[in-house]
């Protein structure tokens, strides 16, 4: 416990990484330990560390709260309707899509599925995987642009 007391901002803080500390040392494997002290002052160390990361996150994290970093506009009714309007015109050209060209394009942009395993998936090339990106692509590009 000295060892974080000297180190950690409060006596409660200690006390915590200390538990922690026996905590991870209880399910250690004891067999594989060389040399007791320096594994303990090592992992000791590590929860030091990785208890001031957090702390920094926290505090970026609190800093971007107070300068408004997260300014955020309201959703009025007027903004939800656009969205929803937008979004019908999406659904709609995906719609007019070929079959295998949406579900390719979907699998790829919403399901994060490989080029590549697209092309295993339906037994084409990734060449002709990619033509059907394209084609999806621009056929969405044309439709939401002539709806502005």
């Amino acid at each position: 416990m000295a060892f974080f007391m000297r180190r950690a901002a409060s006596h409660g803080d200690a006390e915590d990484m200390t538990q922690e500390l026996f905590a991870k040392l209880a399910t250690a494997e004891a067999s594989s330990i060389d040399n007791a002290d320096a594994y303990i002052f090592q992992m000791a160390a590590n929860l030091l560390r990785d208890r001031g990361r957090r702390e920094k996150v926290r505090a970026n994290y609190r800093a971007s709260l107070d300068t408004g970093a997260l300014d955020l506009e309201p959703l009025d009714p007027a903004r939800v309707l656009l969205g929803r309007e937008s979004l019908g015109e999406v659904s709609d050209a995906l719609r007019e899509l070929p079959e295998r060209t949406r579900a390719i394009f979907l699998l790829f942009r919403l399901e994060g599925m490989k080029q590549s395993e697209l092309a295993a998936l339906y037994g084409v090339s990734v060449s002709a995987v990619q033509k059907h990106i394209l084609k999806a692509m621009t056929h969405l590009t044309r439709r939401v642009r002539a709806g502005e």
